[in-house]
């Protein structure tokens, strides 16, 4: 990243084809050593421009492919002629240099245009400056750092400021980053709110391996779509691993697989490999038994593609004792040292790999049993456990890092309304405890609904003392209330349940319409 024109750079820096990219012209010009290959992205300048400033006696006067550079005072005879010959250029200062380009052209475009061709994104930056025109891209940054020589203005907004001037101050930034990577130790502006305790944010980080933890229907998934949602405005790329169908429908995110179709891996990694792409990967169609082989082929690729771009910023496995789970021996080959952006959400965290358990830096445990998820952790990574807080309230959550004191937090809420479950519903695999079985009033048949699809076409077809016996004890309404967890779905069924008036035909089209309304209508229109 520089201000100076290429063929100068090459001059006096005969090494710069150890870079990927060179961003030159303070931003106007993309060159890639390896092929040679220049991107301008800012006009030729305007011979008449030049002309003029000839005319005018400016010099030293430097014209390169986009940009034209002289020296302090000459700013405001640049000026006077910008205005006479009304272009849309403007003056960009670089400690006594004067560099006019065309408007909106600076290092920070500059910058963006080669990591889009790198697919990497500006979160992972680390840029160093020391002049006016290093603000714009210093802004852009996920970690900002001046020199010790840098203008007063550059070190006040700088993340970070060198003990070195120059290039002992650059080297002095190499080593931290050999050192420590992913945490150069300094105060933070990518950490994610997950809530509230006592006015204070509680804060998850791109590095931290997060456990989600709570009995089913209890707002698991809810905070996690909290949490997408924020990702989402800072620009956080992230990919859902979604197991039961939970994350349909999530602004934000591309969804690929529902209850027939599964995901492939070449599906995932083509759109993680832009830039700006969330995914949702639906695995309703894969069975349970068979979503821990699905996790080894997939995790792995993501794994390499995180290495190589540091991309997704977050995984989000949800159910993730069913692709991590505690009893399979490879998952040591499959968990890696560190998990970073991870989020793993599981109802059972002695389900869930002891491997992954130990990785864990946070936790966010939700629900009644929420201190004894938190010994659970401790225990796993042995530590320590904190002393049990008091009950939560139904918006909190328990949050606790292993070395601090757990707080009760007031939890994030989405802003966005999900159709929760509803792939699940239409036309997943409930197990046998959450599916509807028709009967009769004797028990002479068993006719299992695994979903919403399959308890229309049963509905259908059964008799009508079979229909109302379930009517009238109420078992429609119930289902949906306790295992679809719907309760207007629960509430339109209760209200023909209690309907004496209405025929088994005219019951059976009010609560099969409210089911196709819901559910089944919208999915086979998708």
């Amino acid at each position: 990243m520089t201000g100076r024109e290429l063929d100068d750079l090459k001059r006096v820096f005969p090494e710069h084809r150890m870079f990927d990219r060179i961003v030159a012209e303070n931003g106007a010009l993309v060159y890639s050593p390896e092929s040679e290959n220049e991107v301008r992205l800012a006009p030729l300048p305007s011979a008449k421009f030049i002309r003029e400033l000839e005319k005018r006696a400016v010099k030293p006067l430097s014209v390169g492919r986009c940009i034209v550079a002289t020296w302090e005072p000459h700013q405001a005879t640049v000026l006077d002629v910008i205005k006479k010959l009304n272009l849309e250029l403007e003056i960009i200062f670089n400690k006594g240099a004067v560099m006019v380009l065309p408007t909106g052209i600076n290092k920070a475009t500059g910058l963006a245009a080669a990591l889009a061709d790198l697919s990497l994104s500006p979160h992972n930056v680390v840029g160093i400056g020391d002049a006016e025109n290093d603000h714009a891209f210093m802004r852009a940054c996920g970690c900002s750092v001046a020199v010790d020589n840098a203008l007063k203005a550059v070190k006040n907004t700088a993340d970070i400021v060198t003990k070195g001037k120059r290039g002992p101050g650059v080297e002095e930034l190499i080593r931290k980053l050999l050192k420590h990577d992913h945490d150069l130790g300094i105060k933070r502006r990518d950490g994610v709110a997950v809530g509230k305790a006592n006015e204070k944010d509680a804060v998850i980080w791109p590095t931290d391996t997060v456990l989600v933890a709570g009995s089913s229907g209890i707002g698991k998934s809810t905070l996690a779509t909290a949490l997408a949602e924020r990702f989402a405005e800072r620009k956080y790329q992230f990919c859902i691993i979604d197991p039961e169908g939970d994350y349909d429908g999530l602004q934000d995110a591309i969804g690929i697989g529902d209850g027939k179709s599964t995901p492939t891996k070449e599906q995932v990694l083509n759109l993680l490999g832009q830039i700006e792409t969330n995914v949702v990967v639906n695995l309703l169609a894969v069975r349970v038994e068979d979503r821990p082989e699905f996790a080894v082929e997939l995790m792995p690729e993501i794994a390499r593609l995180r290495s190589k771009t540091a991309r997704p910023h977050w995984l989000i496995i949800d159910e993730a004792h069913h692709l991590l789970p505690n009893k399979r021996a490879d998952m040591k080959v499959l968990i890696s040292a560190e998990m970073p952006g991870t989020i793993l959400i599981t109802v059972d965290p002695g389900a869930l790999a002891a491997e992954a358990l130990k990785l864990v830096t946070a936790v966010i445990a939700i629900g009644p049993d929420a201190n004894e998820i938190v010994t659970t952790v401790a225990k796993a990574a042995g530590v320590a456990g904190p002393k049990a807080t008091k009950p939560l309230k139904d918006e909190q959550v328990l949050f606790w890092r292993p070395d601090e004191d757990p707080s009760l937090v007031t939890a994030v809420e989405p802003r966005q309304s999900l159709k929760r479950h509803s792939r699940k519903y239409a036309e997943g695999t409930l197990d046998e405890k959450g599916s509807f079985y028709f009967t009769g009033s004797e028990d002479t048949m068993k006719l299992r609904a695994q979903n919403l699809e399959l308890f229309v076409q049963i509905a259908e077809g059964i008799d009508d003392a079979t229909w109302e016996h379930h009517l009238r004890a109420g078992d429609y309404s119930r289902w949906f209330r306790n295992q679809i967890r719907d309760k207007k779905l629960a509430k339109e069924a209760a209200n023909a349940e209690e309907n004496k008036t209405l025929s088994a035909k005219e019951s059976r089209q009010i609560i099969l319409e409210a089911v196709r309304r819901r559910y089944t209508a919208p999915t086979s229109a998708d």
